[in-house]
This record gives structure tokens, C-alpha cells and sequence, in this order.
């Protein structure tokens, strides 16, 4: 299969996929500092909490997506985008905690992109 042959939404699901499963890490670390100590009290309210649903449902909508996805391309050339997570989370993470960047992030960043090229074109 040719990555040229894909649809515009075929292309979309492959790159909104990681987008999603990044942007729900960064909920998960936002509600990691807002449960507190590990307890039984502290797991029920994370039930409650709409910032831990958020993130839920933001992989729940990332799932549907990659299922679509999968319906159109082989899961081998799919699944290697999941890899601009590596990408993506770190760069949001800066963005929204202020975590530094260092260029080894630039220089990993290249490499994943280097990987997709080389196992796509």
C-alpha cells in the first residue's frame, strides 16, 4: 500500500491518533496533581474528577479513530505513527508544565521522522 493512495481522513486518523493519546497524557498529568495521596477516598473522587473523564473520553475518541484507521491501512504501516507520540507529548508537555526542551528531543524528534520516511517511502 502506498502512503499517496491514502485518503485526506485516512490521513487524519494516522496523525490525530497520536494527538489524542498525547493530549490525554497531558490530562492524566494534570489530574496527577490534583488527587493527592493514593487512597481509597482519593480513587473515588478520581471518578469523579472531569478532568480524568476528559482524558478518558479523549482515549476512547482516539480509539474509534485508530479503528477506522485500521480499517484502511495495514496495522504494520499504522501503527508506526503511533510513534509521533514521542513526539507530541513532550512538546505539550512544555507547552502546558513548562518542561524544558532539550535538543535531544529535537534530535529523537528528527529520528522518529526519519524512521516514518524510511519505512514508508
Amino acid at each position: 500500500m502506498q502512503l499517496s493512495t491514502l485518503t485526506l481522513a485516512t490521513w487524519t486518523g494516522l496523525l490525530a491518533t497520536p494527538l489524542l493519546i498525547a493530549l490525554g497524557q497531558v490530562l492524566f498529568k494534570l489530574t496527577s496533581q490534583s488527587i493527592g495521596t493514593f487512597s481509597a477516598g482519593s480513587l473515588m473522587m478520581l471518578a469523579i474528577n472531569p478532568v480524568f473523564i476528559a482524558a478518558l473520553a479523549l482515549y476512547g475518541f482516539g480509539t474509534v479513530v485508530w479503528i477506522y484507521v485500521l480499517r484502511s491501512v495495514p496495522l504494520t504501516i499504522a501503527y508506526s505513527f503511533m510513534g509521533l507520540t514521542f513526539c507530541f507529548v513532550p512538546l505539550l508537555a512544555q507547552i502546558f508544565f513548562g518542561e524544558p526542551l532539550h535538543m535531544r528531543y529535537l534530535i529523537g524528534t528528527l529520528l522518529i521522522l526519519a524512521g516514518l520516511v524510511t519505512i514508508h517511502v
